[in-house]
């Protein structure tokens, strides 16, 4: 039966089919958005024979999506009857939300169920209004939205809350197995302190500009409204005002006027700072001194601190107020946090802790973020975390050889200001980037161009009032290829200095320790060592007997800028330089370089480096019949190889 007076809107891009029959997808809506809206979808990635594996699904969609986003439905991929695959995929949102929810009963919720043709990848979205329902009616019509960002930033705001912990436990030495259960109460009494009328929420703008100030807001415990269910919370018109701070709205720490040219995303969204705050005095009746109450150990005892660093991030319109957004979105976000993190501290908790942290994404292809919690004792090249961050891609749809889940790329949530929209806490980079980009033309008839993909930094001779000149070129290459490394986001280790880059050939025994602080000159086959130790890069080499050999490798070397787009490092004699391209006429075999000359001791600016030959494209041999190229030396290329991994 179709029902006609209702519809479903996508606002996301078509939703991932694929040819595999039984494939599960989480269909995600928001109760601030209209009924039926679909803003993105997750994979199910836990299931067998027998179907999804709830428990597991639950306890890692409750740690990555965000409140203010729900499960509204989920969508299987088979050719079987329609209505009943539809009820299946109803049953198992069903299931999923009341695990996520700790409820067991759905209170009059339309669920949608989808089924999608493996073969044509045909969609057809059938609507349960309640959960005692057992029909299943058809939806028509379905319309995509043309900019899902637009549709989720432009009312919207973040709300954020960074909360460091450190939690104190006494445990039984002759009882060691009692500590799980002293650590669980422990938690337990954090959680009912969040809901404590004398907790207090400081409620602030963290992305004003300097003209636009809005005095922070302090909200108890006592006065939130912990009863009202999200989905029935009623939002206040934009244009309302009420001065009472239990009626003030999130629009009240939002900009009020925003550039036309506004760009709708995470990045530029208005963000809420919320800071939980404790006055462990005010339970006191009377005033009077602080005490101290001393306990007996029966047993020996050792003391055991575990430290937790919240950081909850949260989605909401402008017109909820305040006392609700703090009551169903930031309190429920630091309780599950909280308890995610106490399951990955459970299996160490008597030896190493884990290093946990939040971070949060917005990967291309979805309009909101999501937060991942990443163990660093080990490092992001750790097997571990490699097949997490794997796990992740799958779940979201994401390619498997790019690194969109790293920590470089999570979202910088640092106080802004719209007004320069930089961030004022974290500076940038002041080195040139991409200084190739508008150069002249190579002079090559009928060639064809390869370039570096993607964005690089230029170092150069007497950067950083470090005086390397005359020996420095390869350090100040292979700090450009490093950059180009962090830029793409598959690294957040730091640009090595020359100290650092030798440090790490002497910690890999290919020099002596005295080799530290001096001006010895590097080649190739060092920056591969160098490469391989900082980022686990692997490199290939080529080696050439003279200058004039270097035209030959022309094919060799545009189909490495094809596919690996990475800069390299060209080495002979006693110079070093960056190749970022080249241009080859296969026909008649005429070809350019384009080099980028690390010997620049001048300013960093880019008109003057291009003038004067810095950046530029060089022929082997020139009009006046002069080479670029040494004959009598040999050349090694270093091509760096892009990681293919997540």
């Amino acid at each position: 039966m179709e029902k006609n007076n209702r519809s479903i809107r996508i606002e996301c891009p078509k939703l991932l089919i694929t040819r595999n029959e039984s494939d599960l997808q989480w269909l995600i809506g928001s109760p601030f958005f209209p009924p039926l809206t679909i803003i993105s979808t997750f994979r199910c990635i836990h299931s067998n024979s027998s179907g999804p594996d709830f428990p597991k699904e639950s306890e890692e969609i409750r740690t990555l999506l965000l409140k203010g986003f729900d499960v509204i439905g989920a969508l299987i991929v088979g050719k079987s009857d329609p209505e009943k695959t539809a009820a299946r995929a109803v049953e198992s949102a069903r299931t999923l939300k009341k695990l996520l929810t700790g409820t067991t009963k759905l209170e009059n919720e339309e669920t949608i169920g989808a089924v999608a043709d493996p073969d044509t990848g045909d969609i057809r979205f059938f609507l349960s209004e309640t959960e005692s329902s057992t029909s299943f009616e058809l939806v028509n019509p379905v319309s995509y939205g043309d900019n899902p960002e637009k549709f989720v930033w432009e009312s919207g705001c973040l709300l954020l809350c960074q909360l460091p912990i450190k939690l104190p436990l006494c445990y039984p030495v002759n009882k060691p197995s009692d500590a799980e259960s002293i650590f669980s109460r422990a938690i337990e009494a954090v959680i009912a302190k969040f809901k404590d009328p004398n907790v207090v929420y400081l409620v602030e703008a963290s992305n004003r500009g300097s003209l636009d100030v809005v005095q922070p807001v302090i909200l108890r415990g006592s006065e939130l409204d912990f009863d009202a269910a999200v989905a029935n919370i009623e939002l206040l018109d934009e244009a309302a005002h009420n001065s009472e701070k239990k009626l003030l709205q999130c629009a009240h720490f939002c900009l009020k006027s925003k550039s036309t040219l506004q760009l709708f995303s995470a990045e530029n969204a208005d963000i809420i700072q919320i800071s939980v705050l404790l006055n462990r005095s005010e339970k006191s009746p009377k005033c009077s001194a602080p005490a101290v109450e001393y306990f007996a150990a029966m047993d020996e005892t050792r003391l055991l601190i575990v430290d937790f660093k919240l950081e909850v991030l949260c989605y909401a319109v402008q017109g909820i107020l305040l006392m609700h957004a703090i009551s169903k979105l930031i309190i429920p976000g630091l309780i599950d946090q909280l308890i995610s993190m106490k399951k990955m501290n459970l299996p160490y908790l008597l030896t190493q802790h884990p290093e946990l942290h939040p971070y949060h994404f917005c990967p291309p292809g979805i309009a909101h973020p999501v937060t991942v919690i990443y163990e660093l004792n080990y490092g992001e090249t750790e097997m571990k975390q490699v097949d997490a961050r794997r796990s992740l891609h799958l779940r979201l749809g994401l390619p498997f050889d790019r690194p969109l889940l790293r920590i470089a790329n999570s979202l910088d949530l640092s106080i802004k200001s719209h007004s320069s929209n930089r961030s004022t806490r974290k500076a940038g980079s002041s080195l040139l980037k991409d200084v190739h980009i508008g150069i002249p033309g190579s002079g090559v008839s009928g060639g064809s161009i390869s370039l570096v993909q993607g964005s690089y930094e230029y170092y150069h001779y007497l950067q950083d009032g470090f005086d390397d000149s005359g020996w420095g070129c390869a350090y100040r290459s292979l700090q450009t290829i490093v950059s180009w490394f962090r830029l793409q986001h598959y690294s957040s280790v730091d640009v090595p200095s020359h100290r650092e880059i030798q440090q790490s050939l002497v910690d890999i025994g290919d020099k002596d320790p005295a080799f530290i602080g001096s001006r010895e000159w590097i080649g190739a086959i060092e920056l591969s060592f160098v490469l391989d130790k900082l980022l686990g890069v692997s490199c290939k080499v080529i080696n050439v007997r003279s200058g004039s050999e270097l035209p030959e490798k022309c094919r060799e070397l545009a189909l490495h800028f094809e596919t690996q787009g990475t800069p390299i490092m060209i080495g002979g004699g006693v110079l070093a330089y960056t190749l970022l391209g080249v241009d080859y006429n296969e026909a008649t075999g005429e070809c350019a370089f384009l080099m980028l000359d690390p010997h620049y001791t001048g300013s960093d600016d880019v008109k003057k480096i291009v003038n004067g030959g810095w950046c530029g494209w060089k022929k082997s041999v020139d009009s006046k019949g002069k080479s670029f190229f040494l004959q009598d030396k040999f050349y090694n290329l270093l091509l760096p190889q892009r990681p293919n991994r997540v």
